[in-house]
């Protein structure tokens, strides 16, 4: 009598939103499933933290209701009615000075720019989906394309810096068609989402799927090495062992890949030259609101963090004890100095930072009770013109090794729901392929 052989199972490398939406669309496919995480959280850039005694997410995040990836998978998930939608606005600081920027009437009263620029800025801000349409936005430069519709002195004046503080130096060689794709995800009045549990509540959920649907998490475990053996691959974990897999789906930055690869993966995988932007991220947990504005963008006002998220103003307070919870942050390279420094020496500056920002707000010492910095080295790819030709295919080569990472998701906005949505596809690739081998075997038997 035969004892019959355990199939091999597919490695998933990273426990973010993608690795974990893999592993639980495989486990529902009945594919055996071993998912490695290096940190001992699960989530990714939606891991969770704690700041008096609350716990928070590291980096801000939302639901949008035009994530199409990402709602279903919740409410699969039996997560889609803990979803609290709000109504949100924006601000603007610009100059020192608070605006709120959401109406036409915030418009006309939107001093720093001249009166015949804000209604320019107001025109084209409507038309700007349309103005669009049918243009080669993937081979035109942000710069070039916003400078034409908006003029220089709203390029120069507002946008710039916009963009500036999201893509550092290399924001002149964006394409456009970034930004067109974010105009169809957000506006400055919008309804948000986020989840009563926090999003531990949804990566809680989706672990406790995929260990009954027979997948194996392994957390503070780190990848050291990924080899072609065969039609499959063998991962050597950090712990010493090593995996003989029949497929590995790697979630994290290609370059990490790179680094991880034997010599013959090494020469299939695609070389991506694209520069990622990492962030440095301060937590407040104030004892008042601020604007009540959920986004507020930062320009001259003497601040290192670029922007302000008021995100209690989505989530309420009643978490929070009453207190309310704001994210300030700023893009920068992982090889910068602010991002070297010490999280105490930055978490000191920028609270006298937020304070002079808002200082009819937090007029007492004790307004701001606790603040926390996060950091985290590899945010967003920063595309280049003519990108969407060189989007490295989800399979590579001939392996089977397969990719659902970052540098993919391009036009679409870094997100959770991009990341489900490019899961999903992977998924589907690997399972063709797996179905594809199995023919083939049976066609020789």
């Amino acid at each position: 009598m035969h004892t019959p052989i355990e199939p091999r199972p597919v490695v998933i490398i990273g426990g973010g939103i993608s690795g974990l939406t893999a592993a639980y669309r495989l486990t529902r496919a009945s594919i055996p499933v071993h998912l490695v995480e290096s940190s001992d959280q699960l989530g990714g850039l939606g891991m969770g933290g704690e700041i008096g005694g609350v716990e928070i997410e590291r980096f801000y995040h939302c639901v949008m209701p035009t994530d199409e990836h990402l709602l279903p998978l919740l409410n699969e998930l039996g997560l889609a009615d803990t979803i609290r939608w709000q109504q949100t606005t924006m601000g603007m600081n610009v100059d020192g000075r608070r605006f709120p920027f959401n109406s036409a009437m915030d418009l006309l009263r939107f001093t720093p720019l001249r009166f015949a620029h804000r209604i320019r800025f107001g025109a084209v801000s409507l038309l700007l989906r349309r103005l669009g349409r049918g243009q080669d936005l993937d081979n035109t430069r942000t710069e070039d394309w916003l400078r034409s519709v908006y003029g220089p002195t709203v390029w120069q004046r507002m946008l710039k810096p916009l963009f500036g503080a999201k893509f550092g130096d290399a924001f002149g060689e964006v394409p456009a068609r970034y930004l067109y794709q974010r105009l169809g995800r957000e506006s400055n009045v919008a309804i948000r989402g986020y989840p009563e549990g926090t999003y531990r509540a949804i990566v809680d959920r989706m672990r406790t799927a995929i260990e009954t649907g027979g997948g194996r998490i392994l957390r503070g475990v780190s990848v050291q090495h990924v080899a072609l053996d065969g039609d499959g691959a063998r991962v050597r974990l950090g712990t010493g062992a090593e995996i003989a897999a029949q497929s590995v789906i790697s979630t994290v930055p290609i370059p990490l890949l790179h680094k991880l690869a034997d010599e013959r993966l090494r020469s299939a995988l695609p070389r991506v030259q694209l520069d990622y932007q990492g962030v440095v991220n301060a937590v407040f947990l104030l004892d008042r609101p601020l604007d009540g504005h959920y986004w507020a963008p930062v320009i001259n006002c003497d601040t290192e963090f670029d922007g302000v998220v008021e995100m209690s103003a989505l989530t309420g307070t009643e978490r929070f004890g009453g207190r309310s919870l704001v994210y300030v942050m700023h893009y920068c390279g992982r090889d910068s100095a602010l991002f070297a420094e010490p999280e105490a020496d930055i978490a000191h500056r920028w609270k006298a930072q937020l304070r002079s920002l808002y200082p009819d707000r937090l007029t007492d010492a004790g307004a701001v009770e606790y603040v926390k910095v996060f950091k985290a080295p590899f945010v967003e790819p920063i595309p280049t013109l003519g990108y969407h030709e060189r989007i490295p295919a989800v399979r590579v080569g001939d392996t089977n090794v397969f990719l659902a990472t970052t540098a993919q998701i391009y036009p679409d906005v870094t997100s959770w729901n991009s990341s489900v949505g490019l899961a999903d596809r992977v998924v589907r690739e690997v399972i063709d392929n797996r179905d594809s081998a199995r023919r083939r075997v049976v066609a020789h038997a």
